[in-house]
């Protein structure tokens, strides 16, 4: 009863190389490059920041006009106001989602 069953296959022939066990870094993990049609991370959070400030500067002026009677009603003041306190929550939910997602990454463990 020595006779053990022995396969014959050559697994170590039929394993082939996958991103996971090679040299080369996966694809992911590869620079995606720069392209002046794409812009840059910091670029597109620095005009959000910049519109959301002028959004929540505009009530102001719009409350001027109103008061001076420069084409200004207390319509056009309401609707500046709303749109700055949209401004804040957008900007307000945009920074934790950002937050959430450096927490997700950081998370990540190599």
């Amino acid at each position: 009863m020595n006779d053990k069953f022995v396969p014959k296959l050559k697994l170590q022939a039929n394993i082939s190389q996958t991103k996971l066990n090679t040299l080369e870094p996966p694809m992911r993990l590869d620079n995606m490059g720069t392209s002046d049609e794409i812009p840059k991370f910091k670029e597109v959070f620095t005009d959000l920041v910049k519109n959301a400030d002028n959004t929540m500067k505009a009530p102001d002026q719009v409350m001027k006009d109103a008061m001076l009677g420069n084409g200004a009603d207390i319509h056009d003041v309401m609707i500046a106001i709303n749109k700055a306190s949209l401004s804040v929550h957008v900007a307000t939910q945009m920074t934790s989602k950002v937050i959430q997602a450096y927490e997700k990454v950081i998370a990540i463990q190599l």
